[in-house]
């Protein structure tokens, strides 16, 4: 009997989330977690509730300006050290939205390690700006080489991390966003304070700070007083800016 070959894992874009627009100019592609080792296919409940919480409220918010939003969907669950899986998914992830939509800026959004391959793939020539929450990186090792920060050149990037995370050390996202500004000043990065890796204590808080974001980076839209002060800040004053409760009650766009 002749042996079937091995299907090929691929990745893929789920379904914009929400309705699309008539014509696309810029995409969000949003990276959920998953684990630092794992040859296992990743299940569909990896692109959690939250992760698509926050791809319907940034649609709504830019439906008006064009924007379009998918969750990658990885072919590995794991990171698998230089392997890299989730990164390469994020980069082919990127080249597809190319494919689809031509010529439009992308914001790449990570949530866990998602963040990391976030923060990895900015590079590609499309990616105009990177959201990362609560990123998972690697414990620094003198040992290896660090984790990269050239790719972020050119990108406005916002790290976002709760100072209480017992999965993803909120140092070690300090430490790779202070290596990042010497070479990009467009970057910043948020503390939620007494809140954990899933940020739920200040989730609303959260959710406006990344629309804040996504819109002033892909339409120009006026950033909030805070995130501009955070990205004018020289470190470590706009790497350790505390998110104030009630965040985005009263913004307002100009």
């Amino acid at each position: 009997m002749a042996q079937q070959a091995t299907p090929v894992r691929t990745a893929r874009l789920g379904r914009a989330l929400g309705p699309e627009p008539t014509a696309v100019s810029a995409v969000v592609l949003l990276l959920p977690g998953g684990e630092e080792t794992s040859a296992r296919r990743p299940s569909p409940m990896m692109a959690s509730a939250s992760v698509r919480a926050l791809g319907r409220r940034l649609t709504r918010a830019g439906q008006a300006d064009g924007l379009v939003t998918h969750v990658v969907h990885y072919r590995f669950r794991g990171w698998n050290g230089s392997e890299a899986h989730l990164a390469r998914d994020a980069s082919w992830a990127v080249d597809e939205v190319v494919r689809r939509y031509g010529d439009v800026s992308v914001c790449l959004v990570g949530i866990g390690m998602g963040g990391r391959a976030a923060l990895r793939s900015a590079g590609h020539s499309a990616v105009n700006s990177v959201l990362a929450l609560a990123p998972w990186l690697p414990e620094e090792d003198v040992a290896a080489p660090p984790e990269p920060v050239k790719q972020l050149a050119g990108r406005r990037v916002l790290i976002v991390h709760g100072t209480k995370d017992e999965r993803t050390d909120p140092e070690l996202s300090f430490r790779l966003a202070a290596r990042a500004k010497k070479a990009n000043r467009d970057i910043c990065r948020f503390e939620v304070h007494a809140d954990g890796h899933a940020l739920h204590q200040y989730r609303n808080e959260v959710l406006a700070l990344a629309e804040d974001f996504v819109l002033g980076t892909l339409f120009g839209h006026a950033f909030s007083r805070p995130v501009e002060d955070a990205l004018a800040a020289p470190p470590p004053l706009g790497l350790r800016m505390p998110l104030a409760a009630g965040f985005g009650q009263s913004l307002k766009r100009r």
